[in-house]
């Protein structure tokens, strides 16, 4: 799903919002969240997961090309840990074919 899909599908939800303010909302959160992240905050959205910023050790490289070692610098990136919900709902068998087995198990 792309940022404009969400607008599109919130916009057909929420009858009484315009397109642009659907768009004008997504965009606000998102900066929102962006702006938290910059500043080294954790977002936690309940359900849903978690956002955080993890820090990437400086290392040794290698330069593809030319097989040169190189120095990669530390980095700050942003982390997403799924929320229980959200994890459930993407591991939920919605296959009607496929009966009632244990997940990770073979049928027989």
């Amino acid at each position: 799903m792309t940022r404009s899909d969400l607008v599109e599908r919130l916009a057909e939800r929420f009858d009484q919002l315009t397109q642009r303010d659907t768009e004008a909302a997504v965009k606000a959160i998102l900066d929102a969240m962006a702006d938290a992240l910059a500043r080294g905050h954790r977002i936690e959205i309940r359900g849903f997961g978690s956002f955080s910023i993890n820090r990437r050790p400086p290392r040794i490289g290698r330069n593809p090309r030319s097989g040169e070692q190189v120095v990669v610098p530390e980095k700050l990136v942003p982390h997403f840990k799924p929320g229980k919900a959200l994890r459930e709902a993407v591991d939920r068998d919605d296959d009607p074919d496929a009966g009632s087995a244990a997940p990770g198990s073979t049928p027989a």
